[in-house]
């Protein structure tokens, strides 16, 4: 029953249009105006200059080969019939065809920036950083008083809250409750602001349709969890200079000065046995060990300490899919029910934003990952949204588009 009644939050939660509210959370003064686009260009490519990562296409035939490509230090992010494409650092670029690799082709950060970023900070003002996120959140939170609490689920490594939003008019701040509970997540990944955008977009349409029917019955009957920035220190890091950097991980300085662990690889499942790097420079580098980052540990205790969750989703981008596990195995989930369950939500969802289901895996494998530990640890049916869009840096326009598919 309780489970049933979380598929249906998720079904009906896709079906409603979230544009109209959400705009008003962008309400106030023109921002200033960007500066001229080829000095802007010019700062973001100047900027780029000290990055040795290099954008590569690899010959892989099979997930099998996106898993190894993984292992070597390369950060997939597009997926083509028989290649892959994605960052990677020089050191372990070199060292690829020594592994059995063929590098179709390769061109520096800085070419690849010239080619792709076609707006910057200045034009994209309209998303929000860490102190608009939350000067939100505590807005919805003020003017929403009877119904939210927001609270901190503990610190980053630079010292930066972990702000949620719970939506529960019954029970407020950590105080446990016997509703079954829904946890929606944004910005594990420093680089992917619009997942930031989309999970704030969430909680502005529930609680502007506080009053609606269907909206009422939620707020009666759930315990609703909404943390927009999970990982605070890289989406501020990405965005620090004023031109965006590409980053991935949060801000741990590591054995060899680079700056970083991928949180979507350093949680306790099957962590770090395959589909991430043990090199601490590498995008896909998943830590000196399970939960070694505060923003992981965060997510373990919060999640720990309400066995009233029952569903999970997190936001990442790019590219229009929605995955369930498991990531850290190719076999499919072992119980024959939970695996419907899975595929049914699935289905469910994609049919309203028009995303491709799918098991993580079908990709390449990924030990480590947020959803499988969640599952595999406390049952939850946790989903991977990875958003629409063709880069990390989309545009402004795009916003209300994601928002009110999802």
């Amino acid at each position: 029953m309780i489970k049933t009644l979380h598929a249906f939050l998720f079904f009906s939660l896709a079906s409603a249009a979230v544009a109209g509210p959400f705009a008003q959370l962008r309400d106030g003064p023109e921002p200033p105006s960007a500066p001229e686009p080829a000095l802007e260009m010019k700062a973001a490519l100047d900027y780029l200059l000290g990055d040795s990562r290099y954008w590569v296409t690899v010959t892989a035939d099979d997930k099998y080969d996106r898993t190894a490509l993984l292992e070597a230090g390369m950060d997939i992010i597009e997926i083509g019939k028989y290649t892959a494409s994605g960052f990677i650092a020089k050191e372990d670029l070199d060292q690829l065809a020594a592994k059995g690799f063929i590098v179709e082709s390769r061109q520096s950060i800085q070419e690849y920036a010239k080619k792709h970023l076609k707006d910057f900070p200045p034009a994209d003002a309209v998303y929000h950083n860490y102190k608009e996120t939350v000067d939100e959140l505590k807005g919805l939170a003020a003017a929403n008083s009877a119904e939210t609490s927001l609270f901190s689920m503990g610190k980053t490594v630079e010292g930066r809250d972990i702000w949620c939003l719970r939506i529960n008019p019954a029970e407020k701040g950590e105080t446990p409750s016997a509703r079954p509970a829904a946890f929606f997540m944004g910005n594990h990944h420093g680089r992917e602001h619009l997942t930031n955008e989309v999970a704030l977009g969430l909680a502005a349409h529930l609680l502007a349709r506080k009053g609606d029917p269907e909206i009422r019955k939620y707020l009666e009957t759930l315990d609703i969890y909404i943390a927009p920035l999970t990982n605070p220190d890289g989406a501020e890091y990405d965005i620090q200079t004023g031109n965006y950097r590409w980053h991935r991980k949060n801000t741990r300085i590591n054995s060899d000065k680079s700056v970083g662990v991928d949180l979507n690889r350093n949680y306790d499942s099957l962590w770090c046995q395959a589909g991430a790097s043990h090199r601490p420079s590498a995008d896909t580098y998943c830590g000196p060990y399970a939960f070694s980052e505060p923003e992981t540990q965060a997510v373990k205790k919060f999640i720990e300490a309400r066995p009233n969750i029952k569903t999970l989703m997190s936001y990442h981008s790019y590219s229009s899919l929605l995955l369930y596990p498991w990531a850290g195995k190719y076999t499919p989930v072992e119980n024959e029910r939970d695996r419907m369950v899975f595929e049914a939500m699935a289905k469910g969802m994609t049919a309203f934003t028009g995303y491709k289901p799918q098991q993580s895996s079908d990709l390449y494998i990924a030990t480590g990952d947020t959803t499988d530990w969640a599952y595999s640890t406390a049952g939850i049916f946790s989903f991977t949204t990875e958003l629409e869009g063709t880069t990390f840096y989309p545009g402004a326009a795009i916003i209300d588009k994601a928002v009110s598919k999802n």
